[in-house]
Protein backbone atom coordinates (compact mmCIF):
# COMPACT_ATOMS: atom_id res chain seq x y z
CA UNK A 1 0.00 0.00 0.00
CA UNK A 2 1.42 3.46 -1.10
CA UNK A 3 0.15 6.26 1.74
CA UNK A 4 1.32 10.32 1.28
CA UNK A 5 0.59 12.54 3.82
CA UNK A 6 0.57 15.96 3.54
CA UNK A 7 1.53 18.31 6.42
CA UNK A 8 2.39 21.82 7.34
CA UNK A 9 4.77 23.43 9.69
CA UNK A 10 3.32 26.14 11.15
CA UNK A 11 4.29 28.34 14.21
CA UNK A 12 3.92 27.38 17.45
CA UNK A 13 0.59 29.45 18.72
CA UNK A 14 1.50 29.38 22.21
CA UNK A 15 4.50 31.94 21.20
CA UNK A 16 2.77 34.17 18.34
CA UNK A 17 2.19 37.82 18.92
CA UNK A 18 0.92 39.95 16.31
CA UNK A 19 1.98 43.40 15.69
CA UNK A 20 -0.16 45.90 17.13
CA UNK A 21 0.91 48.75 14.51
CA UNK A 22 0.68 46.90 10.97
CA UNK A 23 -1.86 43.83 12.49
CA UNK A 24 0.47 41.09 10.98
CA UNK A 25 2.37 37.91 12.73
CA UNK A 26 5.49 38.26 14.39
CA UNK A 27 7.22 35.56 12.93
CA UNK A 28 10.46 36.48 14.34
CA UNK A 29 12.07 34.22 17.06
CA UNK A 30 8.84 31.99 17.03
CA UNK A 31 9.74 28.78 16.86
CA UNK A 32 8.08 26.27 14.74
CA UNK A 33 6.19 22.27 14.91
CA UNK A 34 4.22 19.83 12.89
CA UNK A 35 1.02 20.81 12.77
CA UNK A 36 -0.65 18.83 15.37
CA UNK A 37 -3.70 17.27 13.12
CA UNK A 38 -0.76 16.14 10.16
CA UNK A 39 1.01 14.50 12.81
CA UNK A 40 -2.19 12.45 13.91
CA UNK A 41 -2.81 11.91 9.83
CA UNK A 42 0.76 10.73 10.34
CA UNK A 43 0.12 8.33 12.72
CA UNK A 44 -2.85 6.72 10.99
CA UNK A 45 -0.60 6.22 7.85
CA UNK A 46 2.40 4.36 9.99
CA UNK A 47 -0.33 2.31 11.85
CA UNK A 48 -1.58 1.20 8.35
CA UNK A 49 2.12 0.32 7.24
CA UNK A 50 2.76 -1.51 10.23
CA UNK A 51 -0.45 -3.17 9.56
CA UNK A 52 0.29 -3.86 5.99
CA UNK A 53 3.91 -4.65 5.53
CA UNK A 54 5.70 -3.66 2.35
CA UNK A 55 3.65 -0.74 2.53
CA UNK A 56 5.33 3.09 2.14
CA UNK A 57 4.91 5.94 3.81
CA UNK A 58 5.92 9.48 1.81
CA UNK A 59 5.04 13.03 3.55
CA UNK A 60 4.85 15.86 1.30
CA UNK A 61 4.84 19.37 2.62
CA UNK A 62 4.58 22.98 0.61
CA UNK A 63 6.71 25.87 2.07
CA UNK A 64 10.07 27.22 2.64
CA UNK A 65 13.43 25.57 2.87
CA UNK A 66 13.03 25.56 6.99
CA UNK A 67 10.27 23.34 6.90
CA UNK A 68 12.85 20.21 5.81
CA UNK A 69 13.37 20.30 9.95
CA UNK A 70 9.83 19.45 10.25
CA UNK A 71 10.47 16.64 7.58
CA UNK A 72 12.46 14.73 9.28
CA UNK A 73 10.68 14.75 12.27
CA UNK A 74 8.21 13.13 10.43
CA UNK A 75 11.05 10.45 8.49
CA UNK A 76 12.28 10.08 12.48
CA UNK A 77 8.81 8.96 12.96
CA UNK A 78 8.51 6.39 10.50
CA UNK A 79 7.97 7.83 7.21
CA UNK A 80 9.67 6.49 4.05
CA UNK A 81 10.17 9.69 1.99
CA UNK A 82 9.96 13.07 2.34
CA UNK A 83 9.21 15.76 -0.76
CA UNK A 84 9.21 19.89 0.00
CA UNK A 85 7.64 22.14 -2.22
CA UNK A 86 9.58 24.84 -2.20
CA UNK A 87 10.16 27.91 -4.66
CA UNK A 88 9.84 31.65 -4.64
CA UNK A 89 6.68 30.94 -6.92
CA UNK A 90 5.16 29.57 -4.28
CA UNK A 91 5.05 32.35 -1.67
CA UNK A 92 1.45 34.30 -0.48
CA UNK A 93 -0.14 30.77 -1.33
CA UNK A 94 -3.75 31.05 -0.11
CA UNK A 95 -5.80 27.78 0.10
CA UNK A 96 -6.74 27.61 -3.08
CA UNK A 97 -3.49 27.69 -4.51
CA UNK A 98 -1.69 25.70 -1.90
CA UNK A 99 -3.91 22.77 -2.76
CA UNK A 100 -2.99 23.14 -6.52
CA UNK A 101 0.27 22.77 -5.60
CA UNK A 102 0.11 19.89 -3.15
CA UNK A 103 -1.57 18.30 -5.77
CA UNK A 104 0.63 18.64 -8.59
CA UNK A 105 3.42 17.01 -6.10
CA UNK A 106 1.37 13.91 -5.28
CA UNK A 107 0.56 13.53 -9.02
CA UNK A 108 4.70 13.88 -9.40
CA UNK A 109 4.91 11.78 -6.76
CA UNK A 110 3.01 8.97 -8.40
CA UNK A 111 0.70 6.02 -7.57
CA UNK A 112 -0.69 6.11 -4.76
CA UNK A 113 -3.72 4.30 -2.84
CA UNK A 114 -4.38 7.05 -0.40
CA UNK A 115 -3.64 10.23 1.25
CA UNK A 116 -3.77 11.51 4.87
CA UNK A 117 -4.38 14.95 5.81
CA UNK A 118 -4.80 17.14 9.35
CA UNK A 119 -8.39 18.14 9.55
CA UNK A 120 -6.76 21.64 9.76
CA UNK A 121 -3.80 23.81 10.39
CA UNK A 122 -3.56 25.44 13.41
CA UNK A 123 -2.28 29.12 12.28
CA UNK A 124 -5.29 29.27 9.46
CA UNK A 125 -8.04 26.90 10.53
CA UNK A 126 -9.75 26.72 7.35
CA UNK A 127 -10.12 23.08 6.93
CA UNK A 128 -9.87 23.97 3.08
CA UNK A 129 -6.68 22.56 1.86
CA UNK A 130 -7.80 18.61 2.39
CA UNK A 131 -11.00 18.62 0.45
CA UNK A 132 -9.99 21.15 -2.08
CA UNK A 133 -6.64 19.20 -3.15
CA UNK A 134 -8.78 15.81 -3.35
CA UNK A 135 -10.83 17.78 -5.64
CA UNK A 136 -8.32 18.62 -7.65
CA UNK A 137 -6.96 15.45 -7.69
CA UNK A 138 -10.53 13.90 -8.57
CA UNK A 139 -10.98 11.80 -5.32
CA UNK A 140 -13.34 10.77 -3.17
CA UNK A 141 -12.85 12.69 0.31
CA UNK A 142 -14.03 11.96 3.95
CA UNK A 143 -13.17 14.78 6.70
CA UNK A 144 -13.08 14.43 10.82
CA UNK A 145 -12.29 11.10 10.92
CA UNK A 146 -11.80 10.13 14.23
CA UNK A 147 -11.69 6.06 13.73
CA UNK A 148 -10.31 3.53 10.89
CA UNK A 149 -12.46 1.12 11.53
CA UNK A 150 -11.22 -0.81 7.85
CA UNK A 151 -8.83 -0.24 4.86
CA UNK A 152 -8.12 -2.55 2.54
CA UNK A 153 -7.10 -1.73 -1.54
CA UNK A 154 -10.50 -1.29 -2.19
CA UNK A 155 -12.18 0.52 0.17
CA UNK A 156 -11.74 2.37 3.46
CA UNK A 157 -14.82 2.61 6.05
CA UNK A 158 -14.12 4.85 8.90
CA UNK A 159 -16.22 6.81 11.26
CA UNK A 160 -17.01 10.91 10.62
CA UNK A 161 -17.07 13.19 13.48
CA UNK A 162 -20.45 15.06 14.21
CA UNK A 163 -21.00 17.57 16.94
CA UNK A 164 -23.35 14.44 18.40
CA UNK A 165 -21.73 11.39 17.08
CA UNK A 166 -20.10 10.02 13.95
CA UNK A 167 -21.24 8.99 10.67
CA UNK A 168 -19.98 5.55 9.25
CA UNK A 169 -18.67 6.30 5.91
CA UNK A 170 -17.58 3.71 3.43
CA UNK A 171 -15.43 5.19 0.28
CA UNK A 172 -13.85 3.65 -2.47
CA UNK A 173 -9.74 3.96 -2.85
CA UNK A 174 -8.14 5.79 -3.82
CA UNK A 175 -9.38 8.42 -1.18
CA UNK A 176 -8.24 11.48 0.60
CA UNK A 177 -9.04 11.23 4.55
CA UNK A 178 -8.71 14.09 6.90
CA UNK A 179 -7.93 13.67 10.58
CA UNK A 180 -8.86 14.86 13.69
CA UNK A 181 -6.81 14.31 17.22
CA UNK A 182 -9.74 12.13 18.45
CA UNK A 183 -8.49 9.40 16.04
CA UNK A 184 -4.70 8.43 17.76
CA UNK A 185 -1.65 9.29 19.77
CA UNK A 186 0.68 10.40 17.54
CA UNK A 187 3.92 8.33 18.43
CA UNK A 188 7.33 9.82 19.72
CA UNK A 189 10.29 9.25 17.26
CA UNK A 190 12.96 6.88 18.12
CA UNK A 191 16.96 8.14 18.65
CA UNK A 192 17.95 5.83 15.68
CA UNK A 193 15.02 7.15 13.78
CA UNK A 194 16.17 10.78 14.40
CA UNK A 195 20.08 9.68 13.49
CA UNK A 196 18.27 8.29 10.14
CA UNK A 197 16.64 11.22 9.19
CA UNK A 198 19.26 13.35 9.42
CA UNK A 199 21.20 11.28 7.09
CA UNK A 200 18.42 10.69 4.48
CA UNK A 201 18.10 13.23 1.53
CA UNK A 202 14.51 15.13 1.21
CA UNK A 203 13.43 15.69 -2.20
CA UNK A 204 12.81 19.46 -3.13
CA UNK A 205 10.87 20.74 -5.79
CA UNK A 206 9.35 24.08 -6.93
CA UNK A 207 7.30 25.63 -9.51
CA UNK A 208 8.85 24.27 -12.74
CA UNK A 209 9.25 20.41 -11.00
CA UNK A 210 5.77 19.77 -10.36
CA UNK A 211 4.92 21.26 -14.14
CA UNK A 212 3.13 25.25 -12.34
CA UNK A 213 4.13 28.13 -13.87
CA UNK A 214 4.25 31.22 -12.06
CA UNK A 215 0.93 32.19 -12.64
CA UNK A 216 -0.57 29.14 -11.57
CA UNK A 217 0.13 28.84 -8.41
CA UNK A 218 1.37 31.19 -4.98
CA UNK A 219 -0.23 34.64 -4.74
CA UNK A 220 -0.60 35.02 -8.13
CA UNK A 221 -3.50 32.35 -7.97
CA UNK A 222 -4.89 33.18 -4.90
CA UNK A 223 -8.13 35.18 -4.82
CA UNK A 224 -8.32 35.62 -1.34
CA UNK A 225 -7.63 38.47 0.02
CA UNK A 226 -6.82 39.08 3.65
CA UNK A 227 -7.86 43.34 4.56
CA UNK A 228 -7.03 43.41 8.10
CA UNK A 229 -5.94 41.04 10.93
CA UNK A 230 -6.11 42.69 14.32
CA UNK A 231 -6.00 41.07 18.12
CA UNK A 232 -9.21 41.15 20.09
CA UNK A 233 -9.09 43.08 23.09
CA UNK A 234 -8.41 41.70 26.68
CA UNK A 235 -11.57 40.55 28.58
CA UNK A 236 -11.61 42.36 32.22
CA UNK A 237 -10.55 39.50 35.16
CA UNK A 238 -13.65 37.38 35.92
CA UNK A 239 -15.27 37.55 39.48
CA UNK A 240 -16.69 34.18 41.76
CA UNK A 241 -19.31 34.54 43.44
CA UNK A 242 -19.87 33.37 46.68
CA UNK A 243 -22.45 31.98 49.13
CA UNK A 244 -25.56 30.23 48.68
CA UNK A 245 -27.53 30.00 45.31
CA UNK A 246 -30.03 32.24 46.32
CA UNK A 247 -27.49 34.75 47.76
CA UNK A 248 -25.57 34.50 44.91
CA UNK A 249 -27.96 35.09 42.07
CA UNK A 250 -29.48 38.09 43.87
CA UNK A 251 -25.76 39.25 43.81
CA UNK A 252 -25.41 38.57 40.22
CA UNK A 253 -28.76 40.24 39.10
CA UNK A 254 -27.53 43.12 41.34
CA UNK A 255 -24.24 43.66 39.71
CA UNK A 256 -25.82 43.28 36.01
CA UNK A 257 -28.44 45.82 36.85
CA UNK A 258 -25.47 47.91 37.94
CA UNK A 259 -23.75 47.69 34.45
CA UNK A 260 -27.61 47.98 32.86
CA UNK A 261 -27.06 44.70 31.02
CA UNK A 262 -30.33 44.13 32.82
Amino acid sequence: MNIIVCAKQVPDTNEVKIDPVRGTLIREGVPSILNPDDANALEAALQLKDKYPGSTVSVISMGPAQATYMLRECLAMGADEAYLLSARAFGGADTCATSTTLAAGIKKIGKFDIIFAGRQAIDGDTAQVGPQTAQRLGLPIVTYVDKIVEVNDKKAVVHRQLEDGYEVIEVDMPCVLTCVKELNEPRYMTVGGIVSAFEREITVWDNNDVGLAPEECGLKASPTQVLRSFTPAPKGKGEMLSGTIQEMAADLVSKLTAKHVI
